[in-house]
């Protein structure tokens, strides 16, 4: 059992063989570089560092050594940093090898290393003793990955929120918050002539209540996060000829779609990666939609599999010709998108002499965007982009947490043990029902931070980060 900064109990299951092992690994992306850094970290780190460097300097002074295999062979010369436990990264003595970004020498190095006794790091080796360790929480160390995965300002301050531990702290007041609660409860049911402990049915629920107020704050800034690091779904749909591969590739700034005056170019889903605004997003065009009768049987695989994205799509790009119309299957489309965001794109106005532009909402609902563009001239394509990266803002969060699936899983399942709770306290004498709905709420948010881990969670959270994290 360690505890967390925030004075937070979380048990644990351990190796203890494999975390008394001192570990290295290289902390810079591999490859050709000026610089690399290795590191080492536990509880021989120095001894096996001071073999390889030679005597090492004071803890967080940095000093130039020669670093030597065990036959005294100059491998590499670079800087060394100490630092010691438990004031470091792992909470263990860690030593920093910062040499010239050569494979070989790195390599020579991290054999060096492991001649003297250290092994090489797992996945997320140096994260998980952090946590293990009590250096950080569980958010706090998915964050470190999530700040390293980052492709925007709006993922990296929401990971940089995270790794502050604003999120994992936010989980534990909630927690303590049930956790009182429910020995209020309990309490009650022990002393039910105790004047001092009321818990009639009214109260019950006006605490519940407050309690999945504040649960339902604390989730919708974390699916703020999720929706940044795993990027919005744009999805292109239309009927053939339409320009939608064409809008790809201007979105995108490469050719990634093949573009033809044929129809039918695009059989399969095409997806390219691209940033609006604040926002990774994967762009997917698709196959035109058309009348069955029209389609032969690879057309009409293709049109099943742009419906099926459209579906799951996070905003909606409905494309087609100026001067047309929008059928009924594509406004039912957009009807189906509510609340998310839509944008019907009349394309090809060089061709219909109508004037370029960008209307927010409108006829078709709210929710629905307009733009006028020709993607072979460039005309209204900036007003374009620029209306997208407004759609986007809106649905980034400022406020945003770097989150993972699995958190949403857990405030879920809490969730709906609250409204367990709250349901019994409202029907009222059903105490012992709410004491175990809050405690298996309780639970639930235990698993986001750590206060309630398995060793399969543990490793398949850390599994994921880079080997030198």
């Amino acid at each position: 059992m360690v505890h967390t900064a925030s004075g937070g109990e979380i048990r644990h299951s351990v190796d203890d063989g494999r975390q008394a092992d001192t570990i290295c690994a290289m902390a810079t992306p591999s490859g050709q570089g000026g610089v690399a850094v290795v590191r080492v970290s536990g509880r021989r780190a120095l001894a096996v560092a001071e073999a390889v460097a030679g005597p090492l300097p004071a803890a967080r002074e940095a000093a130039l050594r020669r670093f030597r295999d065990a036959a005294g062979e100059v491998l590499d010369q670079g800087l060394v940093l100490v630092f010691k436990a438990p004031a470091s990264y792992t909470g263990e003595d860690v030593v920093e090898l910062q040499g010239h970004g050569s494979p070989a020498a790195v390599g020579a190095i991290l054999g060096a290393l492991c001649a003297a006794g250290a092994r090489p790091a797992g996945p997320g080796e140096f994260s998980e003793r952090a946590f293990l360790n009590g250096r950080l929480d569980l958010t706090q160390a998915e964050a470190v990955a999530s700040l390293i995965e980052a492709e925007t300002d709006s993922a990296r301050r929401a990971a940089l929120r995270a790794l502050s531990g604003a999120f994992g702290q936010r989980v534990d007041r909630l927690g303590e918050r049930m956790l009182e609660l429910r020995a209020h409860v309990e309490a009650f049911l022990d002393f039910p002539d105790d004047e001092d402990v009321p818990a009639d049915p009214p109260e019950l629920g006006r605490e519940v209540r407050g309690l999945l107020g504040e649960l339902e704050e604390i989730r919708r800034r974390a699916s703020a996060g999720v929706r940044l690091g795993d990027g919005m779904r744009v999805v292109l749909i239309g009927p053939p000829n339409a320009g939608k591969s064409s809008l790809l590739n201007g979105l995108s700034g490469e050719e990634a779609a093949i573009v033809s005056g044929r129809a039918g170019t695009t059989r399969d889903v095409v997806r390219q990666r691209a940033v609006i605004g604040a926002r990774r997003a994967e762009l997917l065009d698709t196959a035109g939609l058309r009348r069955a009768e029209e389609q032969d049987e690879i057309e009409a695989e293709g049109a099943r599999r742009a419906r099926a994205a459209a579906a799951e799509a996070d905003l909606l790009l409905v494309v087609v010709e100026a001067g047309g119309a929008l059928d009924g299957e594509l406004r039912e489309r957009l009807e189906a998108q509510a609340p998310g965001p839509a944008v019907v794109v009349w394309n090809k106005i060089d061709e219909t002499g109508e004037a370029p532009g960008w209307e927010e909402g409108g006829a078709l609902g709210g929710h629905v965007s307009v733009a006028r563009v020709s993607a072979r001239t460039g005309a209204g394509m900036e007003a374009f982009r620029d209306g997208l990266e407004s759609l986007v803002a809106g649905e980034a969060g400022d406020d945003a947490w770097a989150a993972r699936e699995r958190h949403l899983d857990a405030l879920d399942r809490a969730a709906g043990e609250l409204e367990e709770a709250l349901g019994a306290a409202t029907r009222g004498g059903e105490e012992e029902l709410v004491a175990e709905a809050l405690r298996r709420a309780q639970s639930s948010l235990g698993e986001i931070t750590g206060r309630v881990s398995h060793e399969a969670l543990l490793d398949r959270i850390f599994s994921g980060f880079c080997i030198g994290k």
